[in-house]
C-alpha cells in the first residue's frame, strides 16, 4: 500500500470556484499520498479508511495553494536606482526612456553581465519570493535584445529551475524594446532577431510563451501580429503588455489569439471590456509598476468584474518600473490601490495566475487529484495575506517533491 499522509487542525482555503469565500473548510483534513492530494474536506467528513491513519497537526494554521508570479523580468542586469532619483526630480517614464534611459539601460547592463551574476542575483529575487510561499513564476527575456542575449537569459530562467524547487515558465520577450544597433529599423529588427531568435530559442526548448511590449514606445499592434503568427505557427500561446502607458487595443488583440494574458491594462476602455471577455484570457493586474510610476489611471476592475474577466496578480519584478520582491506586498497594493478584495487577491496569486501561465493542472487549488504545491501560514483566515505588509507569515511550503 503506497504511504499515505494526513494533515489535520488547520483551515484549507482550497480557492476552487463555489459558494463559499475562497472555497474556505475550516476544522479540515487534508489525505496525501505520493505527492498527490487523495481527498480534502472538513474533518468530521474524513472516509473511515484514513481515520486510523497518524495525523500531522497543522496547528490551525491557514493552507492554500502554493503562490504563483505569473509575471516578473526577474533576471536582468545592475540596476536603474538613478532612475528612480529622476523619477522622483519629475522625469516621467517616456522621458526617461527617450533619452537613452529605461529599458535600454538595463539592456546594456544585462549584455555586459555574465551568466555566473545574472544567475546568482536572479537567485536573490527568487530566494524573496520563495520565501513567501511562490513555487511557480513566470520569467521573461527583454533585457538581451539580441539572438544570443536573449536566449542567455533563458537558459539562465531554465538553470534557476534545477538549481530551487520552484516551476519556470519561461517566456520570449524580445519585443520589449528596439535596440541601438536596430534604431530606425524596427521591421527589420523583428525579422532578424524577434522572429529569427524566437525559431532558434524554441528549437531549444527554451520558450513556454510569446510576449511583447505593445505601446507608443515599444511595438505596435501591427507589428505584434507578425509576431504572434510567427508564434502561433510554432503551437506557442501568447501575451502581451497592453494599455500600460496607452490604448493602443492590445488586449483586443491578444484575445484574439486567445493568448494567456493581457497584462497592466490601465488604460483599457471600459467599452472595450465585453469584446476582452469574450476570451478566456486573464487580466493581469501589476501594481507594484502603477505605484512605482505614481501613476493615476487604473485598470477598468469594475467593468472587469462585471464581465467576468479572470485576474491575476503579480509583481513585475524588474529594475526599472517595479523593483518587487514581494508577492504578497503585490496583494496588498492590489486591494488598495485597485480595490480588490482579499478573496480575488488570493485568486489572483493562485487559480487564476495559474490560468495566466497555462498550468492549471498542478498550481492554484488544493483539489482532489491535484499534486500537492501547498503553502502553510500562521494565520488563521485567507484576508490576512493581503492585510500584513513588510513580513511574510509563511510558515512552510509542501510540494511533490517531499513525498518522493
Amino acid at each position: 500500500m503506497n504511504k499515505i499522509t494526513v494533515f489535520e487542525n488547520c483551515n484549507v482555503a482550497t480557492m476552487v470556484k463555489d459558494t463559499t469565500p475562497y472555497g474556505l473548510i475550516e476544522n479540515a483534513k487534508l489525505v496525501v499520498s505520493k505527492g498527490i492530494i487523495l481527498w480534502v474536506g472538513a474533518a468530521s467528513k474524513c472516509p473511515d479508511e484514513y481515520r486510523s491513519i497518524d495525523s500531522i497537526s497543522l496547528e490551525d494554521r491557514l493552507v492554500t495553494p502554493s503562490l504563483i508570479d505569473c509575471h516578473t523580468h526577474i533576471i536582468f542586469g545592475g540596476n536603474r536606482a538613478k532612475e528612480f532619483e529622476l523619477r522622483l526630480q519629475g522625469a516621467c517614464y517616456e522621458e526617461i526612456a527617450r533619452q537613452g534611459g529605461g529599458i535600454l539601460s538595463t539592456v546594456t547592463q544585462t549584455r555586459q553581465a555574465s551568466f555566473e551574476t545574472l544567475l546568482q542575483n536572479a537567485l536573490l529575487r527568487v530566494d524573496a519570493l520563495m520565501a513567501e510561499g511562490v513555487r511557480a513564476i513566470e520569467i521573461k527575456s527583454g533585457y538581451g535584445l539580441s539572438i544570443a542575449d536573449e536566449i542567455r537569459m533563458l537558459e539562465v530562467a531554465a538553470e534557476i529551475e534545477k538549481q530551487r524547487d520552484i516551476l519556470v515558465k519561461k517566456t520570449w520577450l524580445a519585443a520589449h524594446a528596439v535596440p541601438p544597433e536596430y534604431k530606425r529599423k524596427t521591421d527589420a529588427y523583428i525579422d532578424e532577431v524577434v522572429i529569427e531568435g524566437l525559431k532558434q530559442a524554441h528549437t531549444k526548448g527554451l520558450i513556454d510563451a510569446v510576449d511583447g511590449f505593445c505601446e507608443t514606445i515599444g511595438f505596435t499592434p501591427v507589428q505584434m501580429k507578425r509576431i504572434f503568427d510567427e508564434a502561433k505557427s510554432l503551437g506557442l500561446p501568447v501575451k502581451l503588455h497592453a494599455e500600460q502607458l496607452s490604448d493602443l487595443k492590445g488586449a483586443l488583440l491578444v484575445g484574439e489569439y486567445n493568448g494567456l494574458s493581457a497584462d497592466h491594462l490601465e488604460y483599457l476602455q471600459d467599452e472595450d471590456v465585453p469584446n476582452f471577455a469574450k476570451n478566456e484570457t486573464v487580466a493581469v493586474l501589476l501594481p507594484g509598476a502603477f505605484y512605482t510610476l505614481k501613476e493615476t489611471k487604473r485598470p477598468p476592475i469594475s467593468a472587469l468584474r462585471k464581465h467576468n474577466v479572470d485576474m491575476a496578480v503579480a509583481t513585475d519584478c524588474n529594475p526599472g518600473s517595479s523593483p518587487l520582491t514581494s508577492l504578497l506586498t503585490a496583494m496588498n497594493m492590489a486591494c488598495t490601490f485597485f480595490d480588490l478584495t482579499p478573496e480575488e487577491a488570493l485568486a489572483g496569486t493562485t487559480r487564476n495566475a495559474a490560468k495566466a501561465l497555462g498550468i492549471q493542472g498542478a498550481f492554484g487549488k488544493v483539489a482532489t487529484d491535484m499534486p500537492t504545491n501547498l503553502a502553510v501560514w500562521n494565520v488563521s483566515h485567507p484576508a490576512e495575506l493581503s492585510y500584513w505588509i513588510g513580513s511574510s507569515p509563511l510558515y512552510k511550503t509542501i510540494s511533490p517533491s517531499d513525498f518522493s
